[in-house]
């Protein structure tokens, strides 16, 4: 994978589970990032499953699509079962174990990916529609903004709950914008420009400014969109600009690679075993940074014995898929 990509996914999962230490930090206003987590991780999709439009076997959807179930689905009901097990989480009458082995989940971009992938794929592999990629861009923000103006309670801020159904407009874009980025991948990559990074910073401000604006400023609330608008701004920009320095980034000590690496790897499992180990964590009320330490290692341990467990029993079972053929 191009090492700017791998770069971005790991700086993802530390943005996504950075929004969780709620609790953990002196203050926590430290404990946010977490949308632009989440729309890094759909454009970073996006750019990878770019590639099916360069599938020599010509892979149908059906075998394309469950591809990317057999990667998601396991390892999601491997983790479930094993916090149903110690009690963490429990079958209940609204949330059966349909709804958190198969759809939503407890993990609300699994039910985004479910949804999503399914255009982005027939978006990327038909040319008449991957020629027009930000035509479809645009095309869908507006549908985008006439939801919200036609069909959204503006009367209080709620635009980036990740689990309310608006917000997979953002997250179509996202994976839309990853998608136009690899298609320009040779016309972009390791062409930096300060204005970038700089334009990244001012971004993140005004992200940050209009989050704290539309939560304490109920009577702004109808303008909230904008919201939307920053975060995708900060995310082009933080595409563009480590897409720039792709070339430094290939540069750094082999384990410090690594480790990025190992990071971006394990991204999935990461965002599943987190929230039981936030809450035990967080149980214990030792004082920060110990408990921030305890906190991560603790879950990049479990993410890494889970991903292992996952990788031995996937190989298994497509060592004796293989033999049966």
């Amino acid at each position: 994978m191009i090492f700017f990509v791998t770069f971005l996914r790991a700086l993802a999962a530390c943005f996504i589970t950075n929004a969780h230490y709620t609790g953990i930090y002196p203050t926590d206003l430290i404990a946010n990032g977490g949308l632009i987590g989440d729309v890094l991780f759909f454009a970073v999709s996006g750019f990878c499953l770019y590639n099916v439009k360069y599938d020599l076997n010509a892979i149908g959807f059906a075998q394309w699509y469950g591809r990317r179930i057999w990667r998601i689905y396991p390892p999601v009901i491997i983790m479930t079962a094993i916090y149903m097990f110690v009690g963490a989480y429990a079958l209940s009458a609204e949330m059966g174990a349909a709804w958190w082995y198969v759809y939503p989940t407890n993990y609300h971009f699994v039910a985004s990916i479910i949804v999503l992938y399914i255009p982005l794929f027939f978006i990327v592999k038909i040319p008449a529609l991957n020629k027009r990629l930000v035509l479809i861009m645009i095309g869908l923000a507006v549908v985008w903004l006439l939801v919200y103006m036609l069909a959204y309670d503006h009367s209080y801020y709620h635009i980036d709950k990740v689990r309310e159904p608006m917000i997979r407009f953002l997250f179509m874009e996202s994976m839309l914008l990853g998608a136009w980025f690899r298609q320009n991948d040779q016309k972009l990559r390791n062409k930096f420009k300060w204005f970038y990074p700089i334009a990244t910073f001012l971004s993140f401000l005004a992200y940050f400014a209009s989050k704290l604006l539309f939560v304490h400023m109920m009577n702004l609330a109808s303008f909230q969109f904008l919201n939307q608008i920053a975060i995708f701004l900060v995310l082009f920009f933080l595409f563009r600009t480590f897409c720039g320095l792709d070339g430094m980034l290939e540069k750094a000590p082999i384990r410090v690679k690594k480790m990025i690496q190992l990071l971006s790897d394990i991204t999935l499992e990461i965002y599943l075993v987190q929230y039981v180990i936030i809450d035990a964590v967080r149980n214990l009320n030792l004082m920060f940074p110990l408990n921030w330490l305890v906190l991560t290692s603790s879950i990049l341990l479990s993410a890494f014995i889970l991903h292992k467990v996952w990788g031995l029993m996937s190989g298994s079972v497509d060592k004796m898929l293989r033999g049966n053929t």
